[in-house]
């Protein structure tokens, strides 16, 4: 590792009152080039192209003048910086090609590649001793920079300045483009960016990558999480295999971090399995056999029900006496809402929430009949997946009048739906629901949010159909969004968004990652998905596996898609390895010692 600091630090102020203009040439004007010199040319600075393709209309577009054959002729020109935005795997070959002798001796070479220690080393390999060098790594590109509304403002630019002798007036003027368009500069060994890269932006590429072979869509029960994997993949999908093939071949610390991933991975899917396992001896052995653990075979239609809900506000609209069972965060979550609107709550739990009830204005009680007895219009389960069905048997039910609501919020619908019709008495009515928000994504209130329900079973007359809306009324008051479907298109969806969802943030949260001075907006993604995901016990995503007969699909799918991207990167590295013991291949020699592969023959 460099001897350099791994700390960030800024860049010292710079006085720039009327500075002169860079003369810049740069080389790869695809995309990226085409997207860095808009603003280089906005500050007014000279720009010069070559691209390998012939990109002259963008160039004339950008005041940019474009050199599409001779590079003779590009470096003729004298420019002060030459700056290379080609690709990872170009970059050798046109460092091979660039005729230096037509340049000033101290021009300055800058790069931009994703990895720093290969660009490092191939600038002080090819670039003659009389240049100064540069590497940099905008941690940021055309996607990032237009969902931040065009701005660069807050994102991070890491730079290493390899090798600057004499006039460091030109470094300086270089790097405070960025730092005027609110960059936040970082100053970094190119050792130091490799090693957070990998744990950083290779492993957001690779999830990304592994959510873009699973073809994920947006369905109508989107949870923030979801919708933030779903922005990951199409991020991912702008990029080539070849930019990702090169943050792992040329990062020597990516194998670590794709070996680690794997292996968290798997471990996850140990304790999936080995609770499974422990469940079906209980079957087998002790003479259980709750249906709650068998596999549910579920028809339904792929046809989903968009309903439009929109809540009653008239003032008659009735207000309820509510019952809540479980009383845990989320039960105390819903009832503050409840509360607010003018309901009455009355609470039980296996623990005792005495204080917490009366700080909310809720009744408490301790013994379930005492609370039947209030004979509540409805009766809300907040129980976890796993006590539902023992909380159902152990219900005072001859305590209530015979027409109650039953109202669950489980995560998983089929189950709780299969539960309710097999326990609950004819005469007693039955809404399942799922509010696609808890305590922290529905802390700043629950507009816009998702809110799916099902009604299973609803007597005819119009008490109870009125009953059932006011419920539902609560949420609809609240700004969310109402979506009516059968508790089986639930969780068709849900296994491939909310169990997704969850099954990537518990594999991240097994790598510990922590937040670095080179995160980029998609790695921010993960690092949040990670904290929201540790807010929520094992229990429930166990839950949302073992309760849901299309989660074990899902799992499979994403084990398949990631051994599917292990393969494509060893496959191409495997080809690499064998052109070197086969075709005495220099160019590969060189990479392979780079990045320290070199040691597998």
């Amino acid at each position: 590792m460099s001897s350099s600091s791994s700390l960030p630090t800024a860049i010292s102020p710079l006085s720039l009152s009327d500075p002169a203009p860079l003369r810049i040439a740069i080389i790869g004007f695809g995309n990226y080039g085409q997207f860095l010199a808009e603003t280089l040319a906005s500050e007014g600075h000279t720009l010069l192209a070559h691209s390998r393709s012939d990109h002259s209309a963008a160039a004339t577009r950008l005041g940019v003048s474009f050199f599409t054959t001779d590079l003779h002729d590009l470096c003729e020109r004298h420019p002060d910086v030459v700056l290379l935005c080609t690709s990872i795997l170009s970059t050798e070959t046109v460092l091979k090609t660039l005729p230096f002798q037509r340049l000033r001796r101290n021009t300055l070479f800058v790069d931009v590649l994703s990895v720093k220690d290969f660009a490092k080393t191939l600038l002080l390999q090819y670039v003659p001793d009389d240049f100064d060098i540069l590497c940099t790594h905008p941690m940021f590109g055309p996607q990032s920079a237009s969902s931040n509304r065009g701005s660069w403002r807050g994102l991070r630019f890491v730079y290493d300045k390899v090798r600057i002798r004499g006039d460091r007036s030109r470094c300086e003027k270089f790097l405070a483009v960025f730092e005027r368009r609110g960059c936040e500069m970082v100053e970094m060994s190119c050792a130091d960016h490799d090693r957070y890269a990998a744990g950083s932006q290779f492993i957001t590429h690779t999830v990304g990558r592994v959510l873009e072979t699973l073809k994920l869509q947006s369905t109508p029960i989107n949870t923030k999480g979801y919708e933030a994997l779903l922005g990951l993949a199409e991020n991912t999908r702008g990029d080539s295999f070849d930019l990702y093939y090169g943050l792992f071949v040329y990062n020597s610390n990516s194998l670590e971090m794709l070996e680690r991933m794997d292996l968290a991975f798997e471990s996850l899917r140990k304790e999936l399995f080995g609770r499974l396992h422990g469940v079906v001896r209980k079957q087998l052995f002790e003479g259980e056999t709750h249906q709650s653990h068998i596999a549910l075979d579920v028809t339904m239609s792929k046809d989903v029900s968009d309903f439009k809900y929109e809540y009653n506000a008239d003032d008659s609209s009735r207000l309820l006496k509510i019952g809540i069972i479980g009383f845990g965060n989320f039960g105390q979550f819903l009832a503050k809402t409840m509360v607010k609107q003018g309901h009455t709550v009355l609470a039980y739990s296996r623990t005792d929430y005495t204080d917490a009830a009366a700080e909310l204005g809720v009744s408490y009680y301790s013994d379930l009949d005492d609370l039947f007895e209030e004979h509540p219009e409805v009766i809300l389960l907040c129980t976890s997946i796993l006590s539902t069905e023992k909380v159902l048997k152990s219900l005072p039910f001859q305590r209530l009048k015979r027409s109650t609501l039953f109202v669950d919020v489980l995560s998983v619908k089929e189950f709780p739906r299969n539960a309710f019709l097999q326990t609950l008495p004819q005469d007693f009515d039955i809404l399942c629901t799922h509010p696609m928000f808890g305590p922290e994504s529905g802390k700043n209130g629950w507009n816009g949010l998702s809110f799916v329900f099902d009604k299973v079973r609803i007597g005819m007359d119009d008490r109870r159909r009125s009953r059932c809306d006011s419920f539902l009324d609560i949420f609809a008051r609240e700004g969310c969004s109402m979506v009516e479907m059968s508790c089986a298109e639930h969780d068709w969806h849900a296994a491939g968004s909310q169990f997704i969802t969850h099954t990537v943030g518990r594999v991240l949260e097994k790598l510990g990652l922590e937040s670095t001075p080179v995160d980029t907006k998609g790695y921010e993604t993960l690092l949040k998905l990670v904290e929201n995901t540790a807010g929520d016990s094992f229990d429930l995503y166990y839950g949302l596996f073992l309760y849901n007969p299309n989660a074990m699909e899902q799992l499979e799918r994403f084990g398949f898609a990631f051994e599917s991207l292990k393969k494509q990167l060893f496959g191409r590295l495997h080809g690499l390895l064998h052109k070197q013991l086969f075709g005495n291949d220099k160019e590969t020699q060189i990479m392979l010692e780079t990045t320290g592969l070199s040691t597998f023959r």
